[in-house]
């Protein structure tokens, strides 16, 4: 993936500077099934969508390890959806690339899924170091 150019003062927009979104997955689909999924793909994470095929957050590989086997609430049949995940807010593909980088430093984001008005997702934001 390649990162963001630094672009402070131009009037790009996320959309200008996103990358493809990669593999997205529903987030009913099971922990141990996505690990599997993103470790095929050879990708750093993957996009789920909720049922109605909307961006519902973004999943990396370890997160998905931290929670395989995490702790005694932890089954085979865990649900994406049943993790503890960045859910939001995600980023506007009409966000000023400025203002978008800055929200993903606050929330110590390193990529964001970028969303059209309708919340479906259009690419992924990635911060340089």
């Amino acid at each position: 993936m390649t990162p963001v150019p630094a672009c402070a003062g131009t009037d790009l927009t996320a959309r200008d500077a996103m990358h493809a979104p990669g593999p997205q997955v529903d987030d009913h689909m099971t922990v141990d099934v996505a690990l599997s999924v993103l470790i095929g793909a050879r990708v750093p994470h993957l996009l789920l969508r909720d049922e109605d095929g909307r961006c519902a957050g973004l999943v990396t590989r370890a997160q998905l390890a931290a929670h395989r086997g995490g702790g005694p609430w932890y089954g085979d049949r865990t649900r994406l959806r049943d993790i503890p995940l960045d859910r939001g807010p995600f980023t506007s593909s009409m966000s000023f690339l400025g203002e978008a980088e800055d929200a993903m430093r606050v929330r110590t984001l390193d990529v964001s899924p970028v969303i059209d008005e309708y919340g479906f997702a259009l690419g992924v934001l990635a911060l340089t170091p």
